[in-house]
């Protein structure tokens, strides 16, 4: 097969979507790899690294788009990528369909099989293609709060782990999975006063017994949530339902109580957001200002650091990408269940339930379009 990788155009997106590394193992494999005129310079790997692999490199997206019959990419099509798409390629990315339904119809329209990371699911319920990207996300949610609460960014002036004789900045994480865990823990490492709230007790158990008692846990209820925020400094928004859109667990009323100056970071943003009054925003413009509270709600987090980002993706979903190419999509689909929950739009039909349900639209489940899928 042939599989091309081009450059990333999102708003400050300097992923790439394989490594050297894996281009190697792709081209041992017996398949070609295109990839785009410095697709790759933003994560500090040059088109010269990508040719020793084993790549061809092409001079721009078009011919990139024209050569390929599975496309790798970071982030899901922007508008200007919509004309390069033809029927029949396989698309392997991030897509956040549920939060984007003119994308969700343009897929259906083009007849693309796209396949999207985050709704990769293992039997046991973990997202292993979600989860280095929610990893990263989580840890960079602290820093990013950590540099809005100064004063000269619009916030409060406090620091995360105050000073001797002062109370330290009261962060409150809305989820235990991986993104909030990771938020928690960097968070306590800076010595802010942290509490994580989540449904699931077993997650809260198990913060309680690596963290022993540094972290507070609260079970998560909208009373639980009514009183925690207007006292945070900082709120972290984790929750994620795979593939459908984030329940709004702060409303605005709450973000209204919040002293001035206090800051949200709302990682959910890429499934619309956890908190009522966020909107998505970018790395050239990452903030805004609503009832006093600075709102940070960057889509594509990960991508500020596409260094470490690009080989953590790379790792996860190779092996998939591999199948993809070796067996073609619909074998790949048969032989691996979590890859096949991946799928969510297929010869123009909505197969996820998640992006049906957010959307209003008709969902064909993936084994009436391919014979042998459970």
């Amino acid at each position: 097969m042939i599989v091309g990788i081009p450059k990333e155009v999102k708003d400050s997106e300097y992923r790439v979507a394989a490594t050297p590394e894996g281009v190697r193992e792709l081209t041992h494999a017996g398949h070609e790899v295109v990839v785009e005129a410095g697709a790759g310079l933003g994560s500090a790997l040059s088109d010269e690294a990508f040719e020793a692999a084993g790549a061809k490199i092409l001079p721009d997206a078009d011919s990139v788009f024209e050569a390929a019959q599975m496309l790798l990419k970071v982030k899901e099509p922007q508008p200007q990528e919509y004309g390069r798409f033809r029927e029949g390629h396989v698309l392997f990315t991030y897509l956040h369909l549920a939060n984007d339904r003119p994308l969700t119809e343009f897929l259906m329209e083009r007849k693309v099989a796209a396949v999207g990371y985050e709704t990769v699911q293992l039997a046991d319920g973990r997202l292993p293609l979600l989860a280095p990207m929610s990893e990263i996300a989580g840890r960079m949610a602290p820093q990013e709060g950590a540099k809005y609460l100064e004063r000269p960014f619009g916030g409060r002036g406090v620091l995360m782990g105050g000073a001797s004789g002062v109370a330290p900045a009261r962060v409150v994480v809305l989820g235990a999975g991986m993104a909030g865990l990771n938020a928690a823990w960097i968070a306590a490492g800076m010595e802010a006063e942290v509490t994580v709230l989540d449904k699931n007790v077993d997650r809260l158990r198990y913060v309680d017994q690596i963290q022993r008692g540094r972290i507070q846990t609260v079970m998560s209820s909208a009373l639980a949530i009514e009183r925690l925020v207007p006292e945070a400094d900082l709120v972290i928004g984790a929750v994620l339902v795979p593939g459908a859109r984030a329940p709004k667990l702060v409303t605005r009323e709450m973000v209204r109580s919040m002293r001035p100056g206090s800051v949200i970071v709302d990682i959910s943003i890429d499934q619309g957001g956890c908190v009522e009054t966020a909107r998505m925003t970018t790395h050239s413009n990452p903030t805004f200002v609503e009832h006093d509270v600075v709102h940070y709600c960057v889509g594509n987090m990960p991508g500020a650091v596409p260094r470490t980002s690009t080989y953590a993706l790379t790792n996860v979903t190779l092996p998939y990408a591999l199948s993809i190419a070796s067996s073609g999509l619909e074998e790949a689909v048969r032989r691996h269940p979590a890859l096949a929950l991946g799928v969510n739009v297929f010869e123009g039909r909505v197969t996820n339930p998640g992006v049906a349900e957010a959307h209003g639209l008709p969902r064909t489940p993936l084994s009436e379009l391919v014979e042998g899928v459970a």
